[in-house]
């Protein structure tokens, strides 16, 4: 357990929602928790699939047509990096959300605490994990997978170095989100598809990438319940569900900002 146990904690087990929904749920959570509230623990998967921005991505580095195509949904997050395509099936979420002023100040501490969960994950499932040790030149720059790693939020293969999981940090005045996404099948036809003018094989995506199912014999629903019961036991949270005026506000931010064209394609924020 974190010394964040003895607070007041739920944990919502996996939920399926389009993109702009689950961006608007931890901004939801956010306000929650900073208006007194319950911390929460979510893991949540992407139906339909959807590619996330990084918050100041360029909207010109999408492949419109082939995510309109395919029906994958385009969104920006409020958190920095590059784009994820997030497989209904290949990819499982999470987010934590806590108030600010009980998380470390410094980057690497706050990452290194809200990561302990996920590095538990992993371990459940028998997937040798670590934070990246040792920088890799990028090999696309505007998705999160091909970028240069990161020590402090990205976990890669103790085996290969492959990268099993981003993870990124939106502080808020009040609160912080910390949201993170767990490669279960890399994907790696769509995954690159999403994106426009490059010219990175299948092959180089997966000599970076790797996925759950590479190294382990676990079901995605086995892999989902390793991650929540984690998540659950990092902070010895409640079951938890959304309030109807939880769910109510955060279907309209959805509308109104995540799903709208001038944020996901200018960043500018409607609300």
């Amino acid at each position: 357990m974190t010394d964040l146990a003895d607070r007041e904690w739920r944990l919502i087990r996996e939920e399926a929602w389009d993109g702009p929904m689950n961006m608007a749920l931890d901004e939801i959570a956010a306000e929650t928790v900073a208006a007194g509230g319950p911390r929460t623990l979510r893991v949540y998967r992407w139906e339909p699939s959807t590619l996330s921005l990084g918050y100041n991505q360029d909207a010109e580095t999408v492949d419109w047509d082939y995510c309109d195509r395919e029906g994958i949904t385009v969104t920006r997050r409020p958190t920095g990096g590059g784009g994820i395509y997030h497989d209904t099936h290949g990819d499982i979420s999470y987010s934590i959300i806590a108030p600010a002023d009980e998380l470390p100040g410094d980057l690497m501490d706050s990452y290194d605490l809200l990561c302990t969960p996920i590095m538990d994950a992993f371990a459940d499932m028998d997937v040798p994990a670590t934070f990246a040790d040792e920088k890799r030149p990028a090999v696309y720059q505007p998705a999160c997978y091909l970028r240069e790693l990161h020590p402090a939020h990205d976990v890669v293969s103790a085996t290969d170095g492959r990268k099993l999981s981003g993870n990124a940090q939106y502080r808020r005045k009040d609160s912080v989100i910390q949201h993170g996404s767990l490669t279960y099948a890399g994907r790696p036809e769509r995954h690159l598809a999403v994106f426009s003018g490059h010219d990175v094989t299948v092959d180089a995506f997966e000599e970076r990438v790797g996925a759950i199912e590479d190294y382990a014999d676990r079901s995605r629903t086995a892999a989902v319940e390793s991650l929540t019961d984690a998540l659950a036991t990092w902070a010895d949270a409640d079951q938890g569900a959304w309030t109807e005026a939880e769910l109510t506000r955060a279907r309209a931010r959805a509308e109104q900002k995540y799903a709208a064209e001038s944020w996901t394609r200018d960043r500018e924020d409607p609300t």
